[in-house]
């Protein structure tokens, strides 16, 4: 038992590495020569990794959609509560006043638009801080139908459902 055995018998050696540093540097200067020769055509191009300057959204799911349009976006400085709290449980950052926050109906917990958003996104539809539903009881109903109509669900089934016992 003990410390792990270090391996420092395993190294590479100096001239290596030297030798490597200097063809590197060959390369560099037969470059630099054949660009200023105007003969740059010849040589291979460098791999230029992909870059990216405005990505993709994120494709939002329907539910999360029609849960911002439920849960009201505020100014931390409007919000009457007697006890707010200091921070937001998702990112950890202090509520300022021009803080844009949602509320949640059932559980009152409090955060930033863009974390409460962002928890949305991955198709969570409960409270990051004690898991309770966005969606009130008396309103579920209701939220299904509209997730419901959004996905053309209501279309194909209506109040009869697909499944039939057998004879």
């Amino acid at each position: 038992m003990g410390f792990p055995v270090g391996y420092t018998d395993i190294f590479l050696p100096k001239l290596l590495v030297y030798l490597l540093t200097i063809m590197g540097f060959i390369r560099k200067s037969i470059c630099a020569v054949f660009s200023l020769l105007g003969l740059s055509d010849f040589l291979e191009p460098e791999m230029a990794y992909p870059t990216q300057t405005d990505p993709e959204p994120e494709p939002r799911s329907v539910s999360a959609v029609l849960i911002r349009e439920l849960l009201p976006v505020v100014k931390f400085s409007d919000l009457v509560v007697l006890d707010p709290p200091e921070n937001c449980a998702v990112c950890l950052y202090e509520f300022n006043g021009d803080d844009e926050i949602r509320r949640l109906t059932n559980c009152r917990h409090i955060f930033h638009r863009s974390c409460l958003d962002r928890w949305m996104d991955h198709d969570q539809k409960t409270c990051p801080l004690c898991r309770t539903q966005f969606i009130p009881e008396d309103m579920q109903e209701a939220f299904n139908e509209r997730l419901w109509a959004a996905a053309g669900i209501s279309d194909f089934y209506g109040e009869y459902s697909p499944i039939t016992t057998g004879l």
